[in-house]
């Protein structure tokens, strides 16, 4: 079976609410920011400014958009939370990619932003209820309700999902 080197880990399956699904999405969000640290360790400044995959992001691209990314996330569930479906707001992920600081600043900066991020994230939400995780947001790009449920899910295989184009790009060249 070949591995599409878009989706090393698959694209996202949203799953059914358990106790245990939960505790493991937590514990991605929790941990993502050491996990994407670790997996650029020891790479120089050609490495990270490689595509992971032909026509894809470069390494320092993908870093800065799970940045990016994640700091919207946060803002929508804190909506979600506090005001009842709100329509949250879309970004154009592909031409954030390409905004000057993404070449200029280094990866180190979006790193230390998730650590700090993501701690606040995910003390945000780790006692949410079970009720609390049935609130929803409106994604107007999409055209439908999102559970906070659903965006945990969703979240926490992006984060994967992105470690894992930078991971599988390292195998591939041996570094």
């Amino acid at each position: 079976m070949t591995i599409d080197p878009r989706y090393p880990i698959g694209k996202f399956e949203p799953q059914p609410f358990s106790t245990e699904q939960k505790e493991k999405w937590l514990f991605d969000i929790k941990f993502l920011p050491e996990e994407l640290e670790r997996s650029i360790v020891n790479l120089d400044a050609i490495q990270i400014h490689s595509p992971y995959r032909e026509g894809g992001w470069t390494l320092q691209q993908v870093i800065h958009h799970v940045a990016d990314s994640h700091m919207n996330a946060y803002i929508r569930f804190k909506l979600g939370l506090t005001e009842d479906s709100p329509t949250i707001k879309p970004y154009e992920e592909k031409k954030w990619a390409q905004l000057p600081d993404v070449e200029a600043v280094p990866v180190n900066v979006s790193l230390t932003l998730l650590h700090a991020l993501h701690q606040r994230w995910y003390q945000t939400i780790k006692d949410l209820t079970d009720a609390d995780w049935n609130r929803t947001v409106i994604h107007p790009q999409h055209g439908k309700e999102m559970s906070l449920w659903f965006l945990l899910g969703m979240y926490a295989w992006h984060g994967k999902h992105h470690t894992s184009h930078i991971t599988s790009l390292r195998d591939g060249k041996g570094w």
